[in-house]
């Protein structure tokens, strides 16, 4: 049997990658299997079969996607240490969130939100500082600016996650229940498919564009967190979202959401640049934004994975519907949104596989979509009723 070009070329680039792995590599990915192991044997009489499988699956993704990515692994070890940091200041003492210094200003989760709320908003300022200007220090720092709010949104919500625990086991839960940590969430997740997408086109001159999108998430989560609304402080789960469940669909679609902005952002920053050029403007302002080519790439890319999670995301909502409430589809307002959502985002894959769509008919589309999503998301929330009435405004 004889091997062809390319299937010798797939092998080569197997076997380079498992090269590329490093001993860091091999004893990270060792510690957090230990480390599951080590959470699996604590608290194995408090998990079910399938919150183990939750378990070791998530530590199996997170080794995978630092062999892939290799800041990830920083990441996580930064987010790990300051999260387990302040789980050991608080003990088993509340309180101890007002009063102890390192907590009540940087760790517990109301600070590290803060914190996270902060930098997001300075790094939005930053990078478009470094767009006008075209520093490379004002780029570096608002890229840093950005991993620093990313560690600090995560930590805000596993430190909130033990928080919940403290207050009663009966109310501890994992903190994506409400609309101001499903935006926390929204806001890291965003952020960290930046980031990527940052360092493998190496240009810092989407991240205005990016960051515009987290920082009015931010606003929402200060305004519907801190505001009349007090949406920060804890509360007991509803029946319904009493389930292994919400562990899954609500990150997987908000993985959707996420890569959705991003690509509605990157459309937008392509229809300016675009614009400017069919004008004859091509000042230095206009060559610093990034080339047209890489826009509409990381756009289709970040659409393509978007669609991926939030296919995921559709297909276990309904197989949590059908456990919780009995049919698997109820044409409940928010289903039939996310179906709409889903459509919207085929056809954009459609029309850009099979017909060969590019450029700025997919940049509007891709912005349109993010105001279809965003009703899906919010909208559906703040005017209609349905069985998902517990997320409303």
């Amino acid at each position: 049997m004889s091997i062809t070009r390319q299937e010798m070329e797939n092998i080569f680039e197997k076997q380079s990658f498992w090269r590329s792995l490093s001993l860091f590599d091999w004893g990270w990915s060792m510690v957090l299997l230990l480390v599951s192991g080590y959470a699996w044997q604590q608290y194995s009489s408090q998990m079910d079969g399938y919150e183990a499988v939750i378990l070791f699956a998530t530590a199996v993704s997170i080794i995978a996607w630092g062999w892939l990515w290799k800041p990830v692994r920083a990441y996580s070890i930064f987010v790990a240490l300051l999260s387990l940091f302040a789980i050991y200041l608080y003990g088993n003492d509340l309180a101890l969130g007002e009063s102890n210094f390192f907590l009540k200003f940087l760790f517990s989760s109301k600070s590290a939100i803060m914190w996270m709320s902060a930098l997001y908003v300075l790094a939005t300022v930053a990078y478009f500082i470094g767009l006008f200007s075209g520093s490379e220090f004002t780029n570096k720092t608002a890229s840093a600016m950005t991993w620093s709010a990313t560690v600090m949104g995560l930590v805000g919500l596993l430190v909130r996650w033990r928080e919940s625990y403290l207050i009663h086991v009966d109310v501890g839960h994992i903190p994506v229940s409400n609309l101001y940590e499903v935006f926390i969430l929204f806001s890291i997740i965003t952020a960290l498919m930046y980031l990527y997408y940052e360092g493998k086109s190496r240009t810092y001159n989407m991240g205005g564009f990016v960051l515009l999108v987290i920082s009015s998430a931010v606003a929402f989560l200060l305004w519907y967190g801190f505001g009349a609304r007090g949406a920060n402080e804890i509360q007991p789960l509803v029946p319904a979202l009493q389930s292994y469940w919400m562990k899954i669909h609500v990150p997987a679609n908000f993985v959707g959401y996420g890569a959705f902005a991003l690509a509605a952002m990157l459309g937008f920053a392509y229809l300016i640049k675009d614009t400017m050029l069919k004008r004859g403007k091509n000042g230095a302002i206009i060559q610093r934004f990034p080339d047209l080519e890489i826009l509409d790439d990381v756009m289709y890319k970040a659409i393509t994975l978007g669609f991926a999670f939030f296919t995921l995301a559709t297909i276990l909502g309904a197989m949590w519907a059908a456990e919780a409430w009995g049919g698997y589809w109820s044409w409940d307002p928010k289903e039939t949104w996310a179906l709409i959502v889903w459509l919207n985002y085929a056809a954009w894959l459609h029309l850009r596989l099979t017909k060969g769509w590019r450029g700025r008919p997919l940049a509007w589309w891709s912005v349109i979509g993010l105001f279809i999503t965003l009703f899906a998301f919010i909208g559906v929330n703040m005017f209609l009723s349905g069985l998902h009435s517990y997320g409303e405004l």
